[in-house]
């Protein structure tokens, strides 16, 4: 009668789970990294701003890819410290906090377009010439 192949320890399991997170959150970087470098390769890129809106405008897309940037960076160690808790209870309530901060992370890189309108509405557009 053959034997059946044994299963990896579970540590090697986990190893393995942790490196296929690694690299996808690697290839995640890469993409914003090579999309950021095509954006900035579009625009000449000037030091100084003409007017306030273009400064505002700046700013927001300086707040949302900040947020994204932590919030994935939030995801991966929540998902990590969820892959290697091994059912720790207080591993776990880290890892499902860690997930918390990256959901409210994408949360506000989504309302920071609405923020800076109402920035914008505050400031105004052209300003009263």
């Amino acid at each position: 009668m053959p034997v059946p192949p044994r299963r990896p320890p579970r540590q090697t399991r986990r190893r393995s789970h942790v490196a296929a997170v690694l690299r996808w959150t690697l290839r995640c970087l890469f993409v914003l990294t090579v999309s950021a470098a095509v954006m900035l390769a579009d625009s000449p890129l000037t030091w100084a701003a003409a007017d306030i809106p273009t400064v505002i405008t700046n700013l927001r897309n300086w707040i949302v890819g900040i947020l994204a940037g932590l919030a994935t960076l939030f995801l991966t160690f929540g998902g990590l410290r969820y892959l290697m808790a091994g059912g720790d209870p207080g591993e776990v309530e880290a890892a499902k906090r860690a997930l918390k901060a990256a959901a409210i992370g994408y949360g506000l890189a989504i309302l920071a377009p609405v923020l800076v309108t109402v920035l914008q509405g505050i400031v105004g557009e052209g300003g009263a010439e």
